[in-house]
């Protein structure tokens, strides 16, 4: 079932879930059964939803709101740098030791459709399509072969990176918050409906050419790796966010460059997610 937030065409934010091209609001405007879809994930009932009582909800037209990331407002956004093996391999960074842990803030997200914002300050605007992980609930050092108990679902992630920023020391948090560069969606999928993760395919595609094409089985440190580790050493909880890598592909290490400009549609498909989509906008 595919998970959503959104503002209705009356500009109020609510949550559903998207069925046939329809929206049903499940959130404060409509069947009102929770206030945020972060809410649902921490009371447990993510996923646990029927059909009937979804269609009893009222709809919109999917085309009629714009939708936000899934979880509006994650206390944690935990990104993981690095974490293909072709990634590792364009960049020169094989063999970690350990994952590479960097930050996102909340505000810095949005969701399908919604312009992707190219600062005036850059000339190095870059995609990295990704698959994010929501937490279902507290989670503080967790072992790996539990890890799976604190998955709640799913989406597509787009990590969009000002390089020169990013680059520019060896600290990556300037590149990586810019307004307007973490897109999140279009869905929130539970896990319990996409089965083994590793089976999916992610391709990233700019104006319809595909620059990034990886199984999710490729991942450096796997799912429950990464869990176990930022567990270790900060507390997670539900609606927290985990950003699992990028393949390689990327346009900073294509010749020529493959950086973006105003005008590119950039999408991000995963097996069972949908498929992520924003257009670049320059943001003056």
């Amino acid at each position: 079932m595919n998970y959503v937030s959104f503002t209705t065409p009356d500009g109020a934010a609510s949550w559903g879930v998207s069925l046939e091209g329809r929206v049903h609001d499940l959130g404060p405007s409509g069947a009102g059964l929770a206030p945020t879809l972060k809410d649902i994930v921490a009371d447990g009932r993510f996923g646990t939803l029927s059909e009937e009582q979804v269609r009893e909800a009222p709809a919109y037209d999917e085309a009629d709101v714009a939708l936000l990331p899934p979880i509006t407002d994650p206390a944690k956004i935990l990104c993981i740098g690095v974490n293909y093996v072709s990634h590792q391999e364009e960049t020169g960074k094989t063999n970690q030791k350990a994952p590479t842990v960097f930050t996102r803030f909340a505000d810095t997200q949005m969701g399908h459709l919604a312009p992707a914002l190219m600062p005036a300050s850059t000339t190095q605007y870059d995609y990295e399509g990704e698959m994010a992980l929501v937490v279902s609930k507290d989670a503080y050092r967790v072992k790996a072969e539990d890890a799976w108990d604190y998955v709640a679902g799913y989406g597509a992630y787009n990590d969009f990176s000002v390089r020169d920023w990013q680059l520019a020391a060896t600290q990556w948090t300037p590149g990586k918050n810019f307004p307007g560069t973490g897109a999140f969606g279009p869905y929130l999928v539970p896990a319990a409906d996409l089965g083994d993760v590793d089976q999916l395919k992610l391709e990233t595609r700019v104006n319809g050419e595909v620059r990034q094409s990886a199984s999710v089985a490729d991942l450096y440190f796997s799912i429950p790796q990464i869990i176990e580790y930022v567990t270790a050493w900060t507390k997670l909880s539900a609606g927290d966010v985990i950003v699992t890598g990028t393949p390689g592909g990327v346009g900073l290490f294509m010749e020529p460059k493959g950086f973006l400009s105003a005008g590119d549609v950039v999408e991000v498909e995963i097996t069972g997610l949908g498929t992520l989509s924003n257009t670049v906008a320059l943001d003056a």
